[in-house]
């Protein structure tokens, strides 16, 4: 009975945890949808003006081509952001994939892309090959989703944004860095960040503050996959988050 008790306890404790992943990622989502929102009407805006043209012109076939290109354009365009803030926000599988890691961070450029350009950040990646790693990638969008939205936050007035992916190969790793120029963050604080409810965030300018859970489900998910997460900031010059990967997981076989 007891035994049987201590199941029950488990699985919704693993329910639990499940439902808190999903809303920290539907949190982070939150913070960059008026930016993609804001995307998708311009694209549309663009799709209207370029019909327009080649109705306004239907004997005009140079015009008429034109038009098409930049409504096929448009179109593409919109699709690829939608598939991705769709395909991110969507419970995905926990089975863990052989997964290219730089076209996992390509893809998040994608979605957080307009969100980057308004608040005046410059993206600048280094990718060494193509790493890859035995990872569930929906979990470790969320926890590099996390990072560049919070080192945009860290950057009100605009900076550059680091990402750079390499492979460890003598301690069969993979690593993956996210830095920012930002205001860092004081000694006395860093040793608490990954603490769940502790947050320095005040609201940004889009009304999103820190719930203080984001850092710590970041490093649930990373020890989850046998890795670690570490930080290293000055105060004035920035932070730089690493997250150290194994290629291979203990947990699976060849």
């Amino acid at each position: 009975m007891i035994g049987e008790d201590l199941m029950v306890s488990g699985s919704e404790t693993e329910q639990l945890r499940q439902q808190l992943l999903q809303a920290q990622k539907l949190s982070s989502v939150g913070a960059i949808a008026s930016s993609v929102a804001h995307e998708f009407n311009n694209i549309l805006t663009t799709i209207i003006n370029y019909a327009r043209l080649g109705l306004r012109n239907p004997q005009d076939e140079a015009s008429r081509t034109q038009a098409l290109e930049k409504l096929l354009k448009g179109s593409q365009r919109a699709a690829t952001v939608i598939a991705s803030m769709l395909g991110f926000a969507r419970n995905g599988s926990n089975q863990r994939q052989d997964t290219d890691l730089a076209a996992l961070v390509d893809e998040l450029l994608i979605l957080t892309e307009k969100d980057l350009s308004k608040h005046r950040i410059h993206v600048d990646k280094k990718y060494h090959g193509r790493p890859r790693a035995f990872v569930v990638p929906s979990q470790i969008e969320q926890v590099l989703l996390n990072l560049i939205i919070n080192a945009r936050q860290a950057m009100p007035r605009g900076g550059h944004l680091r990402l750079e992916v390499r492979e460890n190969v003598e301690q069969a790793l993979v690593e993956i860095k996210v830095g920012d120029t930002g205001h860092g963050i004081p000694p006395d604080r860093l040793r608490m960040i990954f603490e769940p409810f502790f947050t320095t965030k005040e609201p940004d300018t889009d009304g999103h503050g820190g719930t203080g859970l984001g850092l710590s489900v970041c490093r649930q998910i990373i020890e989850q996959h046998q890795g670690r997460i570490r930080v290293e900031s000055l105060v004035g010059k920035g932070s730089t988050f690493t997250l150290k990967l194994p290629i291979q997981p203990a947990d699976v076989k060849e």
